[in-house]
Parts: C-alpha cells; sequence; structure tokens
C-alpha cells in the first residue's frame, strides 16, 4: 500500500543488515512498508498485567508480568544450578528457568515484587508452561537485562530500557517477535522508521475516507504504533482493519468482474435423459437444502459465462450426490465432467460409490447398460497402463461423460472431447496451478463447482472464497444418527483408555466396526523423521506421535486381542489401500488402524465407533471430519478423542469444544479463533503474504460485508481503477505474481 519510491526502500539502509537479516528471515519484514505495517499484537499499561492463562504453546511471547517468587535450585549432586522464578498476574503463573553462570543477575535484578516485561518461546515441562532463559527488561528500574552484549540496536541510540521509558505514563505497545529480535527491539526499530509513514500512499478514495470519517494513512500509522491513547489504537485500527477488507475485497470484485465477461457453453438440463433416469432410481427424497442448491448450480450451467460456484456443508449433508447431479446434466447436455480428489483413496471411493448409486447408468458403451446412459472412468497414477490407455481414449472420445481421478487428470496426456464441468473436491488441498490445468482442458472455460466439506463462516466466504458464489447444507439427510464424542484423558484417568478399548469390543460384538485413527504412520521413513526430531529437541519437548503401525500391533496382541485389526496409511502401495478399504467397507475387518487418510469421502455406514489418539494434535475442523466418519447408518455413532493435553490448557479446551457440538459451523468459529488470520488466508490464497495483520474474519464481520459493497461499486464504475492510481498502487503491494495469477485463475 506504499509509495516504490519511499516506504520500499530496503530496511539493511535504516536499520543495518544483521537486525534486517533477523527481520526478513523470521518476520518477512524487508522494507521500511513492510515494518511500518508490522503492527502491535497488544498494548500495556504500566500497573496493569497481562494473561499469563493464555499463553500459547512453541510460540515467541512477550508478557508484563510481576515476580512472585525466586529460587536457586541445586542438581547434579550440587555442581549445577539453576534459578527458577514464578510470575503471576491472577489468571495464571509461568515459570522462568535460568542455568549456570546466567543465573546471577536476573537472580539480583527480579526479586519478588519486581515487575518486568519478558520475552521467550514457551516450552512446557514437567506439564507446567515455562519460559527458559528469556530476555526481558526491568520496568520502572535503570539498566537492561537479560543480555550479554551490547544492548543497543542498530542505527540507534540508547539501550533496552531507554525503549521501555519512552513509554512511561503510554501504552506499551508489544509487537510480534521472534528469537533474538524482541518487541523492545522491534520498537526501537519502528521509531526509526516512524516519520517515513508521513510518506504513505493512502488507497482509500477521498470521497470513501472522508464519509466514513477514517484518518489518514500516515496519522493511522503514527497513532497505531504510538498511541497517546485508547481513543487512538481504535482509530487507527479501524482505519488499517478497513483498509486491509477494501483492497482484498476490490481485489476479489475485479476477478468476479472479468469472470462474468468470460464465454461458456450453456448447459442445460434435458428433459427424459440420464439425470431424470437417475433420479427415478433415488430410493430416497431429496432435502429441501439438495433442492434449493441444486436449483442455485443449475441456474449457473444454464448461463452463457462460467460458473464459479462453493459448494459447502456439515459432513453427511449430501454434496457428492447435489456433485453428481450436476455431472450428469451436463453429459445430457452434451459435455463432459471431471472431478478431482485430492488422493487415490478418495478418488477410488467416489468411483465406487457413484457408479453403485448409478447402477447400469453408469455402465456405457458395454452390454447390459441401460438407456441413456454414460460411461464413469477412474483416472489415477498407479494404473496399469492398458487401463489408463482404455481411460484416456473414453475420454478423448467422448465415450465417458463423467471421470473421477487424481492429480493425473491434469497431466499433459489427458484430452477432453467436450469438459463441460470441473468439479473439485477439498480444494483446499489442491495448489493453482493444479485447478487451473484441468480447468484449460476445456475447449471454452468450463463450469467449476468447488465442494468442501469444512463448514466455512460467511466472513471467511467473503475473503478466502470472495470470487466464488457460495451454497450451503446445513440439512442432513433423514435416517442419519447422532455421534456421541467424549474427551478420554489417559493420562489422568487411564482405566478411562482402558473402557475405551472395551467400548469398541462392544461395538464389534453389536456387528459394527471401528476406526482408531493415529497422527504418524509409524513405519521405517517415519521412524527416521521422528529420531530426527527427537535428536534436535530441547529438554521437555512432547512426546513423539502415536503411530499407526506401532499402536495396531499393541491393540491386535492388547486389549482388541482376537479382533480383526488391520493398517491403512499413505505410504502403502495403491492397490493394497484399495483391498483395506474393501474389506473394511464389505465387514470383513473389524477395526481399521488408519492415519487421517479416511478424513473425507469414506462411507463404511456399519462403522460406528472412532478413536482418536493423541487428538490434540489435530486441528479442530480435522477432527470433525474424521469424526464423520461414523454414525453413517441407523445405529448411533461413537467419537472418543484420547489425549495427554494437561486439564487446563488449551488443548483440552479445544477437545472440549469438539465434543460438546456437532454443528460443522461453529466449530469452524472456534478453529478460525484459534488460529493466526494469516493462516486463514496463506492456506487457501497461493501467494499471499500475510494480508490479514489487522482484520479478524471472525469478529470483523461488518467491515467486511462493508467493504464488499464499496469495492463492488467501485468497480463496476471503474473496473481498470484508472481513476483510483492509489488504489491501483495499493493492489499491486498486496498481490505479488503468484497471488495476482491464483486471482486470475481461480
Amino acid at each position: 500500500m506504499d509509495d516504490v519510491s519511499a516506504l520500499d526502500e530496503p530496511l539493511t539502509k535504516t536499520l543495518g543488515r544483521p537486525t534486517a537479516k533477523v527481520m526478513a528471515d523470521n518476520l518477512g519484514l524487508h522494507t521500511v512498508g513492510d515494518l511500518l505495517h508490522h503492527y502491535p499484537r497488544r498494548y500495556e499499561e504500566r500497573g496493569r498485567l497481562t494473561r499469563l492463562a493464555d499463553l500459547p504453546l512453541d510460540e515467541d511471547v512477550t508478557v508484563v508480568a510481576q515476580v512472585a517468587d525466586a529460587r536457586v535450585l541445586r542438581f547434579n549432586g550440587g555442581r549445577g544450578q539453576r534459578l527458577e522464578i514464578t510470575l503471576t498476574d491472577g489468571s495464571g503463573k509461568l515459570r522462568l528457568v535460568f542455568f549456570g553462570r546466567g543465573i546471577h543477575k536476573p537472580h539480583k535484578e527480579l526479586p519478588p515484587g519486581s515487575r518486568a516485561m519478558f520475552a521467550g518461546k514457551v516450552s512446557v515441562f514437567n506439564r507446567k508452561l515455562q519460559l527458559a532463559h528469556p530476555t526481558y527488561v526491568t520496568l520502572g528500574r535503570s539498566g537492561a537485562a537479560g543480555d550479554d552484549g551490547d544492548d543497543r540496536a542498530e542505527g540507534g541510540p540508547g539501550g533496552e530500557n531507554a525503549a521501555v521509558d519512552a513509554f512511561a505514563g503510554r501504552l506499551i505497545p508489544i509487537y510480534p517477535a521472534c528469537k533474538g529480535l524482541e518487541s523492545w527491539k522491534i520498537a526501537k526499530a519502528v521509531d526509526l522508521v516512524l516519520p517515513r509513514a508521513a510518506e504513505a500512499v493512502d488507497p482509500l478514495p477521498a470521497a470513501l475516507r472522508e464519509g466514513r470519517g477514517f484518518a489518514t494513512l500516515p496519522e493511522a500509522l503514527r497513532k497505531v504504533h504510538r498511541p497517546e491513547s485508547k481513543a487512538d489504537v481504535e482509530d487507527a485500527r479501524a482505519r488499517l482493519k478497513w483498509d486491509e477488507a477494501f483492497v482484498l475485497q476490490v481485489a476479489l470484485a475485479r476477478r468476479r468482474s472479468a469472470e462474468g465477461r468470460l464465454p461458456a457453453v450453456a448447459r442445460r438440463p434435458v428433459d427424459g435423459a440420464l439425470l431424470d433416469a437417475f433420479d427415478a432410481r433415488l430410493p430416497f427424497t431429496l432435502t429441501e437444502g439438495q433442492r434449493r442448491v441444486t436449483d442455485e448450480v443449475f441456474t449457473d450451467l444454464g448461463t452463457e459465462h462460467p460458473m464459479h460456484r462453493l459448494l459447502q456443508g456439515e459432513v453427511g449433508s449430501g454434496k457428492t450426490l447435489v456433485a453428481l447431479r450436476a455431472m450428469l446434466a451436463v453429459v445430457d447436455a452434451g459435455g463432459q465432467a471431471a472431478m478431482l480428489a485430492p488422493t487415490e483413496v478418495l478418488a477410488q471411493q467416489h468411483h465406487r460409490s457413484i457408479t453403485e448409486m448409478m447402477g447400469d447408468l453408469a455402465l456405457g458403451g458395454t452390454l447390459g447398460a441401460a438407456e441413456n446412459a454414460t460411461k464413469v472412468v477412474l483416472l489415477t497414477g498407479s494404473m496399469g497402463a492398458a487401463a489408463r490407455r482404455a481411460a484416456l481414449l473414453d475420454l478423448a472420445t467422448g465415450e465417458a461423460g463423467i471421470v473421477i481421478g487424481t492429480h493425473a487428470l491434469i497431466e499433459d496426456k489427458v484430452q477432453f472431447h467436450d469438459l463441460g464441468l470441473v468439479v473439485v473436491d477439498e480444494q483446499h488441498r489442491f495448489g493453482v496451478e493444479q485447478r487451473d490445468a484441468l480447468r484449460a482442458k476445456g475447449k471454452q472455460p468450463p463450469h467449476l463447482l468447488v465442494m468442501t466439506a469444512t463448514p466455512i463462516p460467511r466472513t471467511v466466504a467473503m475473503t478466502v472464497f470472495g470470487d466464488l458464489e457460495t451454497s450451503v447444507l446445513d440439512e442432513l439427510p433423514a435416517g442419519r444418527s447422532p455421534i456421541a464424542s467424549h474427551v478420554v484423558p489417559a493420562q489422568d484417568k487411564p482405566h478411562f483408555l482402558a473402557r475405551a478399548w472395551d467400548r469398541v469390543r462392544e461395538e464389534v460384538s453389536a456387528g459394527h466396526q471401528a476406526y482408531v485413527v493415529c497422527p504418524r504412520i509409524g513405519d521405517e521413513e517415519d521412524r527416521k523423521k521422528e529420531d530426527r526430531k527427537k535428536a534436535a529437541a530441547e529438554d521437555g519437548e512432547k512426546r513423539p506421535a502415536l503411530a499407526v503401525v506401532e499402536v495396531a500391533e499393541k491393540l491386535a496382541a492388547g486389549p482388541l486381542s482376537g479382533l480383526r485389526v488391520e493398517v491403512l496409511h499413505g505410504r502403502m502401495a495403491p492397490d493394497d489401500k484399495d483391498a483395506v478399504m474393501r474389506r473394511f467397507a464389505a465387514g470383513e475387518t473389524d477395526v481399521l488402524v488408519a492415519t487421517t487418510v479416511i478424513e473425507v469421502g469414506v462411507n463404511v455406514p456399519n462403522a460406528t465407533a472412532m478413536v482418536i489418539m493423541d487428538a490434540d494434535r489435530f486441528g479442530v475442523s480435522q477432527l470433525h471430519q474424521l469424526r464423520g466418519r461414523v454414525g453413517r447408518g441407523s445405529a448411533p455413532g461413537l467419537c472418543l478423542l484420547v489425549t495427554d493435553a494437561p486439564e487446563a490448557g488449551p488443548a483440552r479446551a479445544r477437545l472440549a469444544a469438539v465434543a460438546a457440538t456437532l454443528d460443522g459451523f461453529e466449530l469452524s468459529r472456534i478453529d478460525l479463533e484459534q488460529r493466526r488470520e494469516g493462516d486463514v488466508l496463506g492456506q487457501a490464497q497461493s501467494g499471499v503474504r500475510s494480508s490479514l495483520r489487522m482484520l479478524a474474519v471472525i469478529e470483523d464481520e461488518d467491515v467486511i460485508a462493508q467493504a464488499r459493497e464499496e469495492a463492488v461499486a467501485v468497480v463496476a464504475e471503474d473496473p481498470e481503477l484508472t481513476g483510483c492510481p492509489e488504489l491501483r498502487t495499493a493492489l499491486d503491494a498486496l498481490l505479488d505474481a503468484d497471488r495476482e495469477s491464483y486471482l486470475d485463475k481461480g
């Protein structure tokens, strides 16, 4: 968002090469403008403490807290000594640890009752949070602490305490920091570049800025870094949030505008053809939600511009059925449809379930095919040469109306007769180039339907998927069974884990089946990775994650002895994976011990129980996805979340939230609130450079919605932004080459 000549100056010129390198390598800050847009995470007031209870594990943090206790302990027969300091803030406690000769200075400078600013990486030792050898600055005392070397930041006068004392009587900004570059050092660096904020180019059109009463961009930057009051912070944050929302929404509005001008072949349903024959065979009635979403999709398919629609919904809400009916409508209209799945297991599962649903309608070109039938083919990287040649020929000639495959679909050898629709399942697992390569195989841009089984809050849909129209399936089909979920604290209450295995045996005795999910595979390659992690581990690091191979062996020899136990993971040969899944689907296996390869698309209605080991190592949405593999038949489902995480920690709170609700949309909000905003865009929008530094997509729904309205109006009036050169400059700063490509390609 900055003028190239002013704020694109490298930080090496202002801060010196060593400090600039640490900023670039650890914080992604390269220019003066980058540093000016590196906003404080929060602000501290002298005399007020921060919340220690909410510290994130394995992250560099800065806290202002009070020393409650300090004591020197000896170990190794008295030869070694360490200083343990306990900080408190009323919400929780945090232990500081110093070893060896480094204990004398902090022991002297941090007596009980003193207050200081501490920086370090949060770890766990003996199930307690700690900072080992943190750097620190005492508040209200003279002199710096925590550094053996020179306390002066490059390019500026004064020691560490000078940086803190500069905030006497004012708010103390706490910056996102890293090892070797604490918050107070970043504050000093900001002081050096802050005068350059006056040269920042304002991206907001003057009428919009004045109409909403916003501060200018230079003023907002000054207030966010050096506020004199809480009102300054609020003014600055309101303006900077709006910038992020507005510039991003302008980029997406331009993308939608450009898409709306592209040509496409209209694919309108044909009466009395394949789709009608399929519908007549359905053994159930479509839900109201499925009918509504189908109408939205069919309306888009009937236009002469490419559909760009996101289909999201709860696990088991019938997204695949909606997508299949769209594919059949395209086949009826003379086109072909391709479904792109992220894994071979999922592609095979889709192919199996779709051909089973269609029956002889999927046997086009063969004896016994029904009238109006088409051919449904599978294309994966592991197929034999003969089967692959046959599938490629069917696609090129148009014999196959539907193809389901993995990334093998996008290879150059794959040619379509007339590709009319691309369905991308679990789109977040595909890169930009993969999606674009498949879409490029159409004679004209094909229609695009993106599916995700991870419910997405409205604001995320407006940002991450802002170039797509959104359809939501939030209604489960009749006959779905409830799923009971419970947290199993294995370390605190080992008899709970024993009871979990008893429950699995009970489900199997009742004629059902079970999954056991582990975070890791446990084969030779996996063990080598874990050994390297152990070698690099610091004292107190968590034990290695439980592994499929090892857990399966222990279960088969122990609590599940006598049951038919098999393993499934991503490094198995494709034929072996398919054989395992077929045996499990046929009821020939009692317990399947697997990685998250079973997370999506796997449909075995007889599987009623799932035990997720080390559940705290999975994300909220991933746990919800995994849980959706049970309760798919008439019998109720059971999901047990096994964890060693401490009861009072954030991991247990996260698991309790999953156990408390089956509402995927509610869980998606919880998931998002616990992740960095940059991660939200960073995973879904290829090439984004942490564009959401101030905006919180959950909390700032109103800001995003208003910015979207304004952006649509601006782009409608001036699609090329010729009358808004400052806004164009802001777009150039936001969109690097990769991200521009992403928005261009969708």
